[in-house]
């Protein structure tokens, strides 16, 4: 596997800055939610938050077709061996050339999502060194190797996702994660108590912990949620009347936790009318997204980092993948105009990882001459 001088100098940088944080990240729940939405013309979109609580210097990166890997083991990189079927493309961090979210050339979207609190890895032996990568490697085994979720289902059994600490913060990075298809079929895959666990995904909602299994039996406490008003009651010979639009889903929580955000992600993703074309559900799915933009500062702990500096969750960044045109969309916490890079534009047979940065400030636009 080969990575550039510069982005190794970065890595660096980034982990040397981040060291001081590690303890106080381990005990951040970080704050993703991710929806999917299918359009009238066939086009799944897949979309989702990036929420944490230092930036991670994301950059977009295209991974091409016959890439070598290596996967992680606790004893280093001895792990797993593979070569890139796919392309895929998406946003990394920490200066990883892996992928935290992204789509492959095949239309199949992955994304890693924190698991704080629930998430236990697969026990590892030095004998299982072969099949076992690291839980930030995942994502991009599954892009760079399959073409559908039902792929997906088939192999991931096959695979060691063991606790390997992440050196440079120094603990075991807490994940799950979903996969979606072209088809608009969808599974979440979880490591909990040593062992995994599979779920079909119909709704195509994900957040962070409690387990996939609890969230869907959590809905079950909203079944009064209705997409149409409310109608007038009649109590005690008086009639009430609500105060204005939105009575059926009066109730709904409104807090930053993943329960929370799940439920509102399922009420907003099933409800919102469906678009005719890809482009329109990825403009859908941003709009719908806006209800889940943290600012910084909003969503915070109690105590500060070893700088003074407070601790708070804010969405980093907001993306969305359309699983037809394999076009991969942004925006970030400083910028909020949508970009997009089409992957099936990109050198797919390229010998290294192409970098585009995500950076870049708000650009506001005088409408006086």
């Amino acid at each position: 596997m080969k990575v550039s001088g510069t982005a190794i100098r970065s890595y660096k940088a980034i982990c040397v800055a981040l060291l001081a944080c590690s303890l106080m990240l381990a005990k951040t729940g970080q704050a993703c939610t991710g929806i999917r939405l299918i359009a009238e013309d066939g086009t799944v979109v897949y979309a989702r938050t990036l929420e944490f609580n230092v930036d991670l210097d994301s950059d977009v990166i295209m991974v091409p077709r016959g890439y070598a890997r290596s996967g992680t083991t606790p004893e280093g990189e001895n792990g797993l061996r593979w070569t890139s079927r796919y392309a895929s493309i998406g946003a990394n961090g920490v200066g990883l050339p892996f992928l935290f979210d992204g789509l492959n050339e095949k239309g199949l979207a992955a994304g890693t999502f924190y698991f704080p609190t629930t998430a236990s890895y697969m026990a590892y032996t030095a004998a299982e060194a072969s099949k076992t990568i690291a839980p930030w490697e995942v994502g991009s085994w599954i892009l760079e190797n399959f073409a559908t979720v039902e792929e997906v289902k088939q192999n991931i059994g096959s695979i060691v996702v063991a606790p390997v600490v992440f050196k440079n913060w120094g603990f075991v990075p807490p994940a799950h994660y979903v996969v979606h298809d072209a088809s608009g079929k969808s599974i979440v895959i979880e490591y909990v108590e040593g062992k995994l666990h599979v779920y079909d995904n119909v709704i195509g909602v994900f957040t962070n912990s409690p387990a996939f299994d609890w969230q869907m039996t959590n809905l079950r406490n909203y079944l009064n949620f209705s997409l149409v008003n409310a109608p007038p009651v009649e109590v005690g010979g008086v009639k009430l009347t609500g105060f204005g639009q939105g009575t059926g889903m009066l109730g709904m929580p409104g807090d930053f936790t993943p329960p929370s955000r799940f439920v509102r992600a399922v009420a907003y993703s099933t409800s919102v009318l469906p678009s005719k074309t890809g482009g329109e559900a990825v403009l859908q799915a941003f709009h719908i997204l806006n209800n889940f933009d943290i600012p910084e500062g909003s969503s915070r702990e109690e105590h500060k980092d070893a700088h003074g500096n407070v601790i708070a969750d804010h969405t980093i960044w907001t993306s969305a993948s359309d699983l037809k045109a394999r076009r991969f969309y942004f925006r970030t916490y400083d910028n909020s105009q949508i970009r997009s890079v089409d992957l099936m534009k990109m050198p797919l047979d390229a010998k290294t990882i192409a970098t585009i940065s995500m950076k870049g400030p708000e650009m506001i636009k005088s409408l006086n001459r």
